[in-house]
């Protein structure tokens, strides 16, 4: 023991001890800063994009050409942009289509949209100007200069649609807007669908063809013509699609058409009745031509203004019980109109009178539609109309009396929660209709009113689209009626390698 102690070596001194834990202390300290450091880094790079455009998208506007005034720079952002940008929102979710390791996704807003991160991979056939922006008065230009498509990147610079009802059926203008932009997207616009070059890569094919821009423009005659303009480009573009590989493969089946207008592309819809078309409603299509299977509802374009969340009267500040306004005397299924008419005129609580766009019948409609509890959708010529989102974007809480009106994104959207819905034989009967409205509760239409604000936003078209608007509502309705077309397409290519049926 005596020599195992000799054998120790000498302790350090006092001083020199305390310097070593010193540096012991100042290891650790700089061992423990760096793992801080570490972690704390890649906790930011997890952020999403998309989290730090939504911050700066509330501290910032941005032009925006929207149907009401298409010149006019409107403000985005506060409280409306952080709700709409909500990807979270059930109603925009769309699980993408199945790609190689794709998986569920929210899109991310970022500077640039990827493609196998989309759920919508949209390919543009280059058709000519005429066809579409060349009707806004864009020519591309001539010879080497010129150009296949506008620049759209600037929202000011944009070829601008015409006013006035021409805007209801402007659904056309709007996704092309969208989609040519996607490639680079204006910060906020979410990548839902994004445009690809490569034809093989692609879910769905764009024809961008105005067709309701060209029924309401060209379907006269002009002088020294024997078919009107809107006929022949209908014939050429017949005649297009049908060189096309692209619509050859599959018969058109995978090919997406716009002919909002229910009277536009009369002469070629039943040619290319296998595409999806995006319509208005079913009223003025046979059923082997136009079905709920195959094709998209989309919305009108409101000709009102759209009413705030905190400009919009309450109940007490909307005296007049139920609003119409517009034609009264219609065929079909319209006649209900005429007889509601003969009920309603003298009701003192009711506005119910004939009325059109001129003499100023746009002002006059917001204000009156904005004052009301009730609005009344009765169906006309077709089922549908625009007085129904004209109702939406005034909280006006609508009333549809259409016994055959498809709507707009009905598989995520419960329109029982902010509309009411009456079959048009008992609209007709003596008294029905005033008993059932006045008997709605200001609790239970404060409730409709409340929802009403919340689902506004899915019926606005604007450029640059946000997330929720009306273009990206339906980018998400045609990627989901996608998904079916695909299955039956897949399935009936089974079997193509031996050359037998599936």
């Amino acid at each position: 023991m005596v020599l195992e102690r000799k054998m120790q070596p000498p302790l350090p001194p006092p001083e020199h001890r305390r310097a070593l834990r010193f540096v012991v202390f100042l290891a650790v300290s700089l061992l423990a800063f760096s793992c801080w450091a570490l972690v704390n880094s890649r906790i930011n790079d997890a952020i999403p994009d998309s989290a730090v455009l939504v911050r700066d998208a509330d501290d910032k506007t941005a032009p925006a050409l929207t149907g009401d005034d298409p010149a006019a720079a409107v403000p985005v952002g506060g409280a409306a942009t952080a709700r709409a940008a909500n990807l979270s929102d059930p109603v925009i979710r769309v699980p993408p289509l199945v790609r190689g390791g794709g998986g569920e996704g929210e899109q991310r807003i970022s500077e640039r949209c990827d493609a196998d991160l989309a759920a919508l991979r949209v390919y543009v056939y280059d058709l000519p100007a005429e066809f579409h922006f060349g009707m806004l008065g864009w020519d591309g230009g001539k010879g080497r200069l010129a150009a296949a498509w506008p620049d759209v990147g600037d929202a000011r610079a944009a070829p601008h649609y015409p006013g006035g009802l021409n805007l209801q059926h402007s659904v056309a203008y709007w996704l092309l807007l969208d989609i040519l932009s996607s490639s680079t997207p204006p910060p906020g616009r979410p990548c839902v669908a994004v445009r690809v070059a490569n034809a093989s890569l692609a879910d769905v094919f764009f024809v961008p063809f105005f067709a309701s821009l060209s029924y309401n423009r060209h379907s006269k005659l002009r002088r020294g013509e024997k078919v009107s303009r809107n006929r022949a480009l209908q014939a050429e573009l017949v005649k297009y699609l049908s060189r096309k590989e692209e619509w050859r493969r599959w018969g058109g089946r995978d090919h997406l058409i716009v002919p909002h207008h229910p009277n536009s592309m009369m002469e070629a819809r039943k040619r290319l009745s296998a595409a999806m078309f995006v319509l208005s409603d079913f009223g003025r299509y046979s059923p082997d031509v136009a079905n709920l299977k195959k094709d998209v509802i989309a919305p009108y374009k409101h000709v009102v203004r759209s009413l705030a969340d905190d400009e919009s009267p309450a109940f007490d500040q909307r005296p007049v019980l139920a609003y119409f306004q517009g034609a009264i005397h219609r065929k079909a299924g319209g006649k209900v109109r005429q007889k509601l008419y003969q009920l309603l005129k003298d009701e003192r609580d009711v506005h119910f009178t004939y009325g059109s766009v001129r003499r100023d019948g746009i002002r006059r409609a917001t204000a009156g539609m904005s004052t009301s509890k009730f609005c009344l959708n009765i169906a006309g010529d077709t089922p549908s109309s625009n007085r129904l989102f004209d109702a939406i974007a005034s909280h006006c809480v609508p009333v549809i009396v259409s016994d055959d009106i498809e709507l707009p994104f009905e598989d995520v959207l419960d329109y029982s929660e902010f509309c009411v819905f009456v079959r048009a034989a008992d609209a007709a009967r003596k008294g029905f209709l005033l008993r059932l409205l006045r008997g709605i509760s200001r609790e239970e239409w404060t409730r409709m009113w409340g929802r009403l604000k919340e689902v506004a936003r899915h019926f606005e078209y604007q450029y640059p689209s946000r997330p929720g608007d009306a273009v990206q509502m339906i980018w998400g309705a045609v990627a989901r009626k996608m998904h079916s077309v695909k299955l039956q397409l897949h399935k009936r290519g089974r079997y193509q390698r031996t050359g037998s049926e599936s």
